[in-house]
């Protein structure tokens, strides 16, 4: 279970949020301001943060720089009234991964904090071997056969999230918004095109794994015996 916490002086808003996310399945803690949020984040550890930005003693501009100053790979989400562009543009400046308007769908509150953490967790782990590759993270190198492969930055994070879950079947909504974003509004052939390149590159009987199409439910990787 992700544990989250919410940082806004509304007690209205931080039992709407927390109310939302544990009927979504996360554990929730609490704080009141930016500078409560420093002082209890190290006994409460948690996985990700939505920060409210107007708030007394430290506010969410503040606090979203000390985090990233402190906590480079925690996820934030900025959740505030403030819809101006300069303030959504200072937001994402000082580190924040995400911006959420109020009021707010908690529908999409809930699908924005399950993509982001997704991505985190796709981050954290760097290297993964699968069939006769292996998946470097940190080079964002494809190795086979003893041979580095540079690939493009979009279809290397295509195939490090199948090759992450071998076997689990991924929609194709899911991996359009885990790898280009939430608010993507290109093609859908665009993860089409993608896919094919992967299969081109990596056929089965060389790479040891497919990428199986799934009609109507998306794609997995499946490694070939």
């Amino acid at each position: 279970m992700s544990r989250l916490m919410i940082v806004d002086d509304d007690p209205n808003i931080r039992e709407l949020v927390t109310t939302l996310m544990k009927s979504a399945g996360f554990a929730v803690c609490e704080a009141v301001d930016g500078r409560d949020a420093l002082i209890k984040i190290a006994s409460e550890n948690p996985e990700l943060v939505i920060i409210d930005i107007m708030m007394p003693n430290m506010d969410g501009y503040e606090l979203c720089r000390n985090l990233r100053k402190y906590y480079e790979n925690l996820p934030i989400m900025m959740l505030t009234a403030k819809a101006e562009l300069p303030a959504k543009v200072k937001g994402f400046e000082l580190g924040a991964d995400d911006y959420l308007t109020k009021p707010f769908e908690g529908d999409e509150l809930i699908l924005r904090v399950k993509a982001l953490l997704r991505r985190y967790n796709i981050e954290a782990s760097q290297v993964i071997q699968i069939g006769k590759i292996t998946i470097d993270k940190n080079s964002y190198a494809v190795t086979l056969g003893g041979v580095s492969n540079d690939i493009p930055m979009k279809e290397f994070e295509l195939l490090f999230k199948l090759a992450g879950s071998p076997g689990r079947t991924f929609s194709r909504d899911r991996l359009i918004e885990d790898i280009w974003g939430y608010d993507f509004e290109g093609n859908e052939r665009t993860l089409d095109v993608h896919v094919g390149r992967l299969r081109d590159r990596f056929p089965a009987e060389k790479s040891g794994f497919k990428i199986t199409t799934l009609r109507g439910l998306g794609y997995r990787l499946e490694v070939v015996v």
